[in-house]
């Protein structure tokens, strides 16, 4: 007969002594992958093992695992490390999964239909706007589409400079130098407060976009834009193009629990 002796309860047994080897396993990983940014989308061994403050062999380790799993690319020619592909497919489920998305899907077909022109919805991913969805329009005859995932320029897109106009500063250091450097940029983000619209982007290659915020409670939290040519969207704050899309950007804002009308509600 064998007797079984507990050392206590399967709570204590599954304490931070026995996960404690895989929360650190984890948060090196994620710290890891976390160094990659916009500016720095290439890093050195040397680099990732003074990012983890452990020795080079753990840091090997540790890309070795990382590049197994798809998370982690290297470049044998530059001897460089960069993010694998894996890291796409779970941006791309991470933004599809954003509460934003769901809320927004019938107020983004509705202006389809009421506009035909393609809406697409845009979240700020800490360094700029990233488009997360799209809904295209169907009757022109000159078709536009914007790939989910596309990052955009923060001061020269409609949706970057409506993030500007409403993110708390501390959020954009980046604005200051930016401001100083345009009058035009300066005027714009004023613009951008009173009518809560940005209309007057530049223009590229004959594409115009028309872009408003999305508040969740007091705080920006996307931008609804309208996307299209210079022929058929208006240069214009008051068109009726223009007002259709900051009606339905408030009325998302209120299905996220946005209470007050909004800019240029007067």
């Amino acid at each position: 007969m064998v007797t079984k002796v507990q050392r206590g309860t399967g709570e204590q047994q599954d304490g931070p002594d026995r996960t404690a080897p895989t929360i650190q396993t984890v948060e090196r990983a994620a710290l890891i992958l976390g160094s990659f940014t916009v500016g720095k989308p290439h890093m050195s061994l040397n680099e990732i093992t003074a990012r983890l403050g452990a020795s080079k062999a753990t840091a090997h380790r540790y890309t070795k695992a990382l590049r197994a799993a798809n998370l982690l690319r290297y470049d044998e020619r530059t001897s460089l490390y960069s993010l694998g592909p894996q890291v796409l497919t779970l941006a791309a489920a991470a933004r599809a999964g954003l509460p934003i998305v769901a809320a927004a899907e019938p107020y983004m077909e509705g202006l389809v239909r009421r506009i035909d022109e393609t809406i697409v919805l845009s979240v700020w991913d800490g360094e700029s706007a990233t488009v997360v969805r799209s809904v295209d329009n169907t009757d022109h005859m000159v078709r536009i589409s914007v790939r989910v995932g596309s990052r955009l320029n923060l001061t020269s897109s409609a949706q970057g400079r409506v993030f500007l106009a409403f993110l708390p500063p501390e959020q954009v250091p980046a604005l200051p130098r930016a401001v100083r450097r345009s009058a035009e940029l300066n005027d714009e983000l004023a613009a951008i407060h009173k009518h809560g619209l940005s209309v007057n982007s530049p223009t590229v290659n004959g594409v115009r976009t028309i872009a408003a915020p999305i508040f969740d409670g007091d705080k920006i939290s996307g931008t609804l834009a309208i996307v299209g040519t210079t022929a058929t969207v208006p240069d214009d704050v008051a068109s009726p193009m223009a007002q259709a899309l900051l009606e339905t950007a408030r009325a998302l804002s209120q299905r996220l629990g946005n209470s007050e009308d909004g800019p240029g509600g007067d």
